[in-house]
């Protein structure tokens, strides 16, 4: 994770391992079911690794079936930004760091939250910092 803000591709590239910068700045996936944080059931909140912004708390995260870690909601509303994706035919709803832009995932509108939000989110992308004791 870096510790000053990046902007170029070739800054992304050296500071990034291989795995997370094709995720998050090429806007690419993990395959389903091989993540980190799929199975994760520790409290602390799922930080961005490429900048350390906070993203997500456990007490949102849900087993989705999906094979990606799952969230009902962002940890604040202004920590992920959403935009339009009609990338591989489809239409869907892009989710990044609002604070670095690295690519995170995509939400969907069939969550089990209040709001209904599923947010479907590449675990390279994430780093959790567990409570203490855990």
């Amino acid at each position: 994770m870096t510790s000053k803000p990046l902007e170029s591709n070739d800054e992304w590239r050296k500071e990034l391992p291989a795995d997370l910068y094709r995720v998050a700045r090429e806007r690419g996936t993990e395959p389903p079911f091989t993540g980190k944080y799929v199975d994760e059931k520790r409290e602390g909140t799922y930080m961005c690794a490429c900048c350390g912004a906070p993203l997500f708390e456990s007490a949102t995260k849900f087993d989705s079936g999906t094979g990606w870690p799952s969230f009902t909601a962002p940890a604040a509303a202004g920590n992920v930004a959403r935009h339009e994706d009609r990338s591989h035919g489809m239409l869907r709803t892009e989710v990044t760091c609002m604070t670095c832009g690295a690519h995170l995932g995509h939400v969907f509108p069939d969550g089990p939250g209040p709001e209904g939000n599923r947010y479907c989110i590449n675990s390279c992308s994430l780093d959790l910092k567990k409570k203490p004791g855990e």
